[in-house]
This record gives C-alpha cells, structure tokens and sequence, in this order.
C-alpha cells in the first residue's frame, strides 16, 4: 500500500485547486499562482525530507519565499483592488531577498535564510491581518457574504503568522542540538500552514469584477468620474445627505440591492464618488457601514415577497442572497425575527 507523505498530499490537493481555477477560469487570477506555489512547496518539502534528495535544499527557502507576497497579492486583488506595475513591483523583492540569502547562509550567517523567511511570512501575515481588520468594508467582497471574507483573509494573515513562528521554534531546537526535530517540524506545520493558506483563499475567491469595477473612483477614475472634491465641515451633512438620497434612489428604484454581486467598488462607481466618501457618509448619517445598509435594503424587499406568499428560498434568492446563513442572520437584525416566523405572522394564509 502506497503512502505518501502529508507534505505531499497536501501539495496534490493544491495543485488539483490551482488546474481548477485556471480551467473554470472562476476566481481572481493570481490564486492559481498562490495554490501553485504552495503546491510547489510541499512537493520539494517531501522530496528532500521524506525522499532524501539534498540537492534541492537550498531551493527551498525560494519556493517558500514566493507563497507570502502571493497572498498578499491574492488578498489585495479579491478584497481591495487588482494588482497593478509598477505599484505592485517591489513585492517581487521578496523572493530576490530569500534567493540571495542562500549562498550567503553559511558558517557565522548559516541562520539568514531562516531569518528572512521568518520575517517574510510576519510582515506579509500581519499585513493582511491589519488590513483585513481595518475596513469594515472591503470594496471588492460582496455585500451579501457579510463579514465572511474579512474574517477569511484574517485567517490567512494568521496562518503565515503561525507558519513564521514555527520556523522560529525550528531555528531554536536547531540551536540546542535538536536536529531531529527538523524533519518531522518541517513537515507537519508546513503542510498546516500551506494547506490552510491554500483552503482559506479559496473560500475567499470570488468571480473577477467586472471591468473598471476594482479600481477606487477617487483614486484611479476614468473620464466617467469627477474629480474628488474637499467638503467643508460646514456643508459636511448636506453633500452626506444629497449622496444618501442618490444611493437610496439606486438601491431602492434602480433596484442595485438586488445584485448579489454588488461590491463597495461597483457601488462607489455607479454613484461616481470615491469608496471612501460613499462609506464615510453611510457612517456618519446612519451609523452603520455599507454592507450592513445595503443588506438592510434586501430584507425589506425579502418581506415584502414573504408578506406576498413566497417561500423562505425564493425570497432570499429574489433579495440578492445566496447563501441560507448570511441571509438568516442579516434577516434576524433587522427584524428581530427568523424568515420562517416572520412569514408564518405575515404570509396569506
């Protein structure tokens, strides 16, 4: 019976999801590089821990070099904004630093190729944690999947994090003569983290947006958008309320809430004003972020339908819904009530 080894079967997984993505062509662009790298990462793990082939040592801190800017990158393009040259160029230096610091890890320096992965996989895991954590609102994740894609990405910035603090325990039994510890370290948390990595950022994928609808009107707008102009403080509450009035025009009458792919972008672009006022203003006027007022939109056009006679699942379908859980909780908010007793009260008998 044939068994192979975890970081192996864990790189097999990932490179079937990388052939996916990049057959069904379903989600952003960089993710079959990032299930690519880290599928490439656990096959040289195995083949120099568990198959004994040295030579391909000093090519492992590359590879792993590659999957921390990859995530980044992965994140910033399905939560934030595309990837663009050359804003985005120096994230390559990532992998030229691990590179150069193979031929130079040796004798009194024999601990910088660890060192730089250690500080690769920090920075690059705290970053997504920061960001993740410092937007209520990410403009590029669907209002309908509520809180899930931060808390997602939050999972892969831990992820790296646990990764770079494993690499340290490994440096540290090395330095007290555990050598044994390597291999059997090595492959366990590597596989979790890169597994993780892997799984996690694909649960946050999404279809790519469409044309223009990544980009911050206030920031990178085409000819179609007016330049951002300063509000005084003065005249702050009147400019909220006239972009409160043409956002609920668009949500209500133009009927945008009922996307299930709408974004903070796309929303931001159709009412041409930078994603940071059009959230700025929801904040200051109602207290509540985008998501939370975009939702609270499609449960009253779900109880409507409800009140009209249709079941819970067509309901949230026709409300810009997709899944039974996002719907279910964001109904329970704003009503105070489960979907299936609000139409037991309301429906036609």
């Amino acid at each position: 019976m044939l068994v192979l080894p975890i970081p192996l079967a864990v790189a097999l997984v990932l490179a079937f999801l990388a052939c996916r993505f990049l057959l069904l062509k379903d989600g952003p662009s960089l993710f079959p590089a990032l299930l690519g790298a880290a599928a490439l990462q656990g096959t040289l793990i195995s083949l120099v821990q568990h198959y004994g082939i040295g030579a391909l040592q000093p090519v492992l801190p590359v590879t792993a070099s590659l999957v921390p800017p990859l995530a980044y990158l992965a994140f910033r393009q399905a939560a934030i904004r595309a990837p663009a040259v050359p804003r985005d160029l120096p994230h390559v230096l990532a992998p030229l630093a691990a590179a150069l610091s193979v031929p130079l890890g040796h004798g009194a320096l024999h601990w910088l190729p660890d060192a730089a992965l250690v500080a690769l996989y920090a920075g690059y895991g705290a970053a997504i944690l920061l960001q993740a954590r410092g937007r209520e609102d990410l403009p590029l994740a669907r209002f309908e999947a509520g809180p899930l894609p931060r808390r997602i990405w939050q999972a892969v910035g831990a992820s790296l994090l646990l990764s770079a603090v494993s690499d340290t325990a490994i440096a540290a039994a090395l330095l007290s003569g555990a050598d044994w510890v390597r291999p059997v370290v090595v492959s366990l948390t590597s596989s979790v983290a890169l597994l993780a990595v892997g799984l996690l950022a694909l649960l946050a994928a999404r279809p790519e947006a469409a044309p223009g609808d990544d980009e911050d009107p206030g920031e990178d707008a085409g000819e179609d958008a007016p330049p951002e102009r300063p509000i005084h403080p003065l005249q702050e509450s009147e400019a909220d309320r006239e972009l409160m009035a043409r956002l609920d025009t668009l949500l209500d009458d133009g009927g945008a809430c009922l996307d299930p792919d709408l974004t903070l972008a796309r929303l931001a672009r159709r009412l041409h004003v930078p994603m940071k006022q059009l959230s700025a203003a929801i904040n200051r006027t109602q207290g509540e972020n985008v998501s939370r007022h975009v939702n609270g939109y499609r449960i009253r056009h779900a109880c409507a339908r409800l009140a009209a006679g249709d079941s819970v699942t067509t309901a949230m379908l026709a409300s810009g819904f997709n899944t039974k859980s996002n719907f279910n909780r964001e109904f329970l908010r704003v009503t105070g009530e489960t979907p299936s007793a609000y139409r037991a009260r309301v429906a036609p008998l």
